[in-house]
């Protein structure tokens, strides 16, 4: 592996903060994807419980368990080796301190992630702080904060006036003042984004926050055109996969139909003298 390919570390995140230096992160959640990832070169993989909306079909977030988000990341750990990977915290996984503790070590212990994350500012300020004493490199997330998203009456852009910006910013210095050391910034507009990480000296990551923050994160499945339930308004599709995976099948359904596959090329075959034995035997049955 060349040195440009070194997987980061918890201290190179807070370098690339302080000298402004933009990284790439995508959220993907199982190892063909992963290698892909790693493979283009991106600097981080987020191993989002937005899986469960990608991979599962749920309508939230909310339905996803802790053993489920250790055995994504360890898929994804073999598909990227050397990307930095920072899992996220399924709800009701940090509900207490002592919850959040538990469940925090043995995610690091059993997932393999370099990182965890979890959601909320001033409020969970206790927790964020347990967790990082308890040894566990923790960011948390403003803005939209999917755990959330029966308060907010759906995913809706925040900060949308003066005040809900300043309370986002003042959730931000809690979080930093908490121990974490990061922070995701999601659907907001730009300037308040560009105040939250401001605001703070720790490292910060962006989705749909426009060119807020030291990183920029989008789902893997939106920017590849996989998931195409619906785009949120900040996802850019680099590419269109559903339509070559829906061609393929389809392509593939009308040669079994045909009789045109499997043909010689894509079977195996005995060696002559054995196919005659096997010949020579069944007749043999037969006359019995």
């Amino acid at each position: 592996m060349s040195e440009a390919r070194r997987k980061l570390t918890i201290p190179d995140l807070a370098q690339k903060k302080a000298s402004g230096e933009r990284l790439v992160m995508v959220a993907v959640g199982e190892v063909l994807s992963a290698a892909w990832a790693e493979r283009a070169e991106v600097d981080i993989i987020g191993v989002g419980d937005s899986l469960g909306m990608t991979l599962y079909g749920h309508e939230n977030t909310l339905a996803i368990t802790v053993d489920q988000m250790i055995e994504h990341t360890k898929a994804v750990r073999r598909g990227a080796p050397n990307t930095f990977t920072l899992t996220a915290m399924p709800y009701g996984s940090y509900a207490t301190k002592e919850i959040a503790v538990t469940n925090a070590v043995r995610m690091m212990k059993e997932s393999g992630a370099d990182a965890l994350k979890l959601q909320g500012g001033r409020e969970m300020f206790d927790i964020i702080k347990a967790v990082a004493d308890a040894g566990v490199p923790i960011m948390s997330h403003v803005g939209l904060c999917p755990h959330f998203v029966h308060r907010y009456g759906g995913f809706k852009m925040q900060g949308r006036t003066a005040d809900a910006a300043l309370t986002i910013i003042d959730n931000a210095k809690a979080i930093e003042e908490a121990g974490a050391i990061g922070i995701e910034i999601e659907a907001m507009p730009y300037e308040v984004g560009k105040a939250v990480n401001d605001a703070v000296s720790i490292f910060t990551f962006s989705i749909g926050a426009g060119a807020a923050g030291t990183c920029q994160l989008l789902n893997g499945y939106d920017l590849i055109g996989a998931f195409d339930s619906f785009k949120p308004k900040f996802a850019k599709r680099y590419g269109n996969v559903v339509d070559v995976a829906v061609n393929a099948f389809k392509a593939y359904a009308e040669d079994v139909r045909s009789g045109s596959f499997p043909d010689a090329d894509h079977s195996y075959k005995m060696k002559p003298e054995e196919a005659e034995k096997l010949k020579a035997a069944l007749a043999k049955e037969d006359k019995a």
